[in-house]
């Protein structure tokens, strides 16, 4: 059976949340019906293939581009996980997307994207550049979009959580055989490494 992201899509946006608000976030983007693009995991590492390295490059390009920082990030499969800083000229990864409660609190803002608008416009950057392959015949087609509709995110709220989601980050091809997006897995996936008073919105 053919896994339908819209079958199983909820609401995933924190209502009534300013995401253009200073903070630390952690993204996850999944490919459309889960579909293995960026290359493969062989002996817990990943190996991924030109499509893949043209993901990673684009992370690597938003920074300057958006005026946002980047920290911890990893190309699977099928999926990206990475931690997107917006807000605050000049700062690094902070927990806490309280303006009045983070370190550095009255620093200059940066006017401009939100969280959504950062995300959008890597969804686009990518699926062209994608597409520009599929066109070459260099790269695997994908039916209708390159990534799902939606996304996942969580709002970093503490350093404990920040090195947690950092560690996870760093070590998810090890996990890859209990991976949740894995089509190949048998099992339900791994918990999330968020304190308990910390979810997913999905």
């Amino acid at each position: 059976m053919i896994y339908n992201p819209d079958k199983h899509r909820q609401s995933i946006r924190l209502k009534g949340y300013d995401y253009s608000r200073a903070g630390a976030y952690f993204v996850t983007i999944c490919v459309q019906n889960r579909a293995c693009l960026f290359g493969n995991i062989a002996d817990g590492q990943i190996r991924l293939n030109d499509a893949g390295r043209m993901i990673q490059t684009v992370w690597t390009e938003m920074p300057e581009k958006y005026g946002i920082a980047t920290d911890a990030f990893v190309v699977m499969p099928n999926h990206i996980h990475g931690i997107i800083v917006i807000g605050i000229v000049g700062a690094g990864p902070r927990a806490c997307p309280n303006a009045c409660a983070c370190p550095g609190a009255g620093q200059r803002q940066v006017a401009g994207l939100s969280l959504p608008d950062v995300v959008h416009r890597f969804k686009t950057m990518t699926t062209k550049r994608y597409a520009n392959g599929v066109n070459k015949g260099a790269w695997t087609a994908f039916p209708g979009r390159l990534w799902q509709r939606n996304y996942y995110e969580h709002i970093i709220r503490n350093d404990e959580s920040l090195n947690r989601i950092r560690a996870y980050i760093v070590d998810n091809p090890l996990q890859w055989a209990l991976d949740r997006e894995n089509p190949d897995s048998e099992g339900t996936g791994h918990e999330w490494p968020l304190p308990e008073d910390e979810t997913w919105r999905s």
